[in-house]
């Protein structure tokens, strides 16, 4: 115990570590407690790391701090107008779609899946193939019974969305606007010496804010490059397909292989085992591989420099205290961890000087 209680007393004798701990503790506390009613704080956060960047270089132009935020802020709510009212509409048409032509997709399926033992006998059996579609079936009827919950709840879901959008654009506004006097408010509460916990946050700011910001261009770019490719092959639903693909690159590695499965059902089930669905899987492994290969790199170079270890079971840890939320900011609270460990000092007891 000797080992620990000297460990303790040494790191925690310094008030910067002190100070950077209480910090700690206090936020995670709020994220577990309170997370789920600050959810458009949350969110509005998120946002002004994505367009306080382009107020920067707006200000480093020489326009004024007022004109910068107005014409971002501005340009911001017009590109929100156009996807909901350009691209909104043909995402519900399409889902609808996509529920109208379920019943009859599944029986395709199933016949297609039913001629895979006929010609694969050594690789499938019709038991396993029947099994298969029996679990599949059980699953698409306990998605259906949970449909009209939704739709009766679908009114004050969307007054819910609105009040919470409104709420999200008002602190957006104010958060690129005031943002120095946020800060300098923030500060009047710290203690003079806080250098660890400022190299923390300076660290944090930066891989956060250039994270946000190249996760909307990987996103923008993955998404529309699925949705010509897919568009150009012809396969049904391609703009719902490119939308849940480019949000796929949220969730490294996960999320890729997890869209695997819808495309290549509504692939499968549209054309079989031909040649056409052979040409729609090679070409979204292509987008997926040009994307973790050259796009990502170039997007983030060394700004979220975490190893696809740590990258995992940060999925795994935070994915597991807050669900899709979790998953959602694993790396960006990943990121705040790497951060807190490189400045945390290094000397303590555990370790015998050299």
């Amino acid at each position: 115990m000797k080992p620990i209680r000297d460990w303790f007393k040494q790191t925690f004798s310094d008030p910067e570590v002190l100070l950077l701990t209480i910090i700690l503790i206090v936020v995670l506390a709020a994220i577990i407690f309170v997370a789920n009613m600050v959810a458009p704080v949350i969110a509005a956060l998120v946002i002004a790391f994505l367009l306080d960047g382009l107020v920067e270089r707006l200000k480093r132009l020489g326009v004024s701090h007022i004109v910068s935020v107005s014409f971002v802020f501005i340009g911001f709510i017009l590109l929100t107008l156009l996807f909901i009212l350009g691209l909104m509409p043909i995402l519900v048409r399409q889902v609808g779609e996509f529920f109208e032509q379920t019943p009859a997709m599944m029986a395709e399926f199933q016949r297609l899946l039913l001629q895979l033992p006929e010609q694969y006998p050594d690789l499938v059996t019709e038991e396993q193939v029947r099994g298969f579609i029996a679990d599949l079936g059980r699953s698409f009827v306990g998605a259906a019974r949970a449909l009209p919950s939704l739709a009766g709840t679908s009114v004050v879901t969307l007054l819910t969305a609105i009040v919470y959008i409104i709420l999200v654009l008002l602190l957006v506004f104010f958060m690129i606007k005031d943002k120095v006097k946020i800060t300098e408010w923030v500060d009047g509460f710290l203690p003079r010496d806080r250098d660890l916990t400022t190299d923390v946050w300076r660290q944090v700011n930066r891989q956060i804010g250039n994270y946000v910001r190249g996760k909307f261009w990987e996103i923008l770019i993955v998404g529309v490059v699925t949705y010509v490719v897919f568009a150009a092959l012809g396969v049904n639903f391609s703009a719902l397909l490119a939308v849940i693909t480019g949000l796929s690159v949220l969730i490294p590695y996960v999320g890729a292989a997890a869209v695997t499965v819808p495309v290549a059902v509504v692939g499968f089930v549209q054309w079989g085992t031909s040649m056409d669905f052979l040409y729609v899987m090679v070409a979204y492994g292509i987008i997926q591989a040009l994307d973790g290969n050259v796009l990502a790199p170039l997007l983030f170079s060394e700004v979220v420099d975490l190893h696809p270890i740590a990258i995992i079971v940060a999925i795994l840890v935070f994915g597991g205290l807050w669900g899709f939320w979790g998953v959602f900011f694993a790396i960006p609270l990943a990121t705040v961890v790497q951060a807190v460990l490189r400045a945390w000092p290094r000397a303590s007891a555990w370790r015998k000087p050299i």
